[in-house]
C-alpha cells in the first residue's frame, strides 16, 4: 500500500476525529490520571511536529508526533493508526519516519510511554521490535502502574521499517 508521510496540521478536521477516537480509548482504557496522550491544540506547539500518513487518494492512515525535550532527546506521542489501517505496516512506517526525522536532527534518545493495559500489546510489540528498551519515567512522568517507559538511543539515522512503500514528498 503506497502512502505519503508528511507534517500536517492536527486540528485539520479528519485529523481530529481520529485524535477524538485515541483520546476517547486512552479515557475508556486507562484511568484518568494515567492518561498522557496530547490534544490537537498541545500537538499544534512549536516544540511539536506532527505527521500523518495518507494513502494515494488522501484518506488518513494514521499520525505520529514527535516533541522536543531538549537538545539530544524527544518523546514520540500520538501514534494512531485508523481501524481501516491497522495491520498494513502503517504503524511501522510511521514509527520509522519519526525516527529517521530524529536522528536528522541530532537527537541521541527518543522516548515514549504507552499502557501496560492488553490493548496496548501490540504498541509495545511495534516499539520494542524498533530497538525500544524499557527504562525509568522520563521528563515529567512518574511511576504509574498503568504506564510503561520506553528508550531508544540513536546511533545513526534510523533505516525504514519494513512496510509499505512510502512516498515521500518534495521539500
Amino acid at each position: 500500500m503506497p502512502l505519503t508521510i508528511a507534517a500536517d496540521d492536527p486540528t485539520a478536521p479528519d485529523v481530529l476525529d481520529l485524535l477524538g477516537e485515541h483520546l476517547a480509548d486512552m479515557f475508556a482504557t486507562s484511568p484518568a490520571e494515567s492518561v498522557h496522550a496530547l490534544d490537537p491544540t498541545a500537538l499544534a506547539s512549536p516544540a511539536i511536529t506532527f505527521w500523518t500518513a495518507r494513502d494515494s487518494a488522501g484518506a488518513l492512515l494514521g499520525c505520529a508526533a514527535l516533541k522536543a525535550l531538549g537538545p539530544s532527546d524527544g518523546e514520540l506521542k500520538s501514534m494512531r493508526t485508523t481501524s481501516a489501517a491497522r495491520g498494513q505496516g502503517v504503524g511501522a512506517a510511521l514509527l520509522a519516519h519519526v525516527l529517521a526525522a530524529a536522528a536528522e536532527r541530532g537527537l541521541r534518545t527518543v522516548h515514549l510511554e504507552t499502557g501496560t493495559q492488553d490493548y496496548f500489546a501490540a504498541a509495545r510489540r511495534l516499539y520494542e521490535r524498533a530497538g525500544f528498551v524499557e527504562c525509568p519515567p522520563f521528563a515529567d512522568y512518574a511511576l504509574d502502574p498503568h504506564s510503561v517507559f520506553y528508550r531508544l538511543t540513536l546511533n545513526a539515522p534510523a533505516e525504514p521499517a519494513t512496510g509499505p512503500t512510502v512516498a515521500r514528498p518534495a521539500s
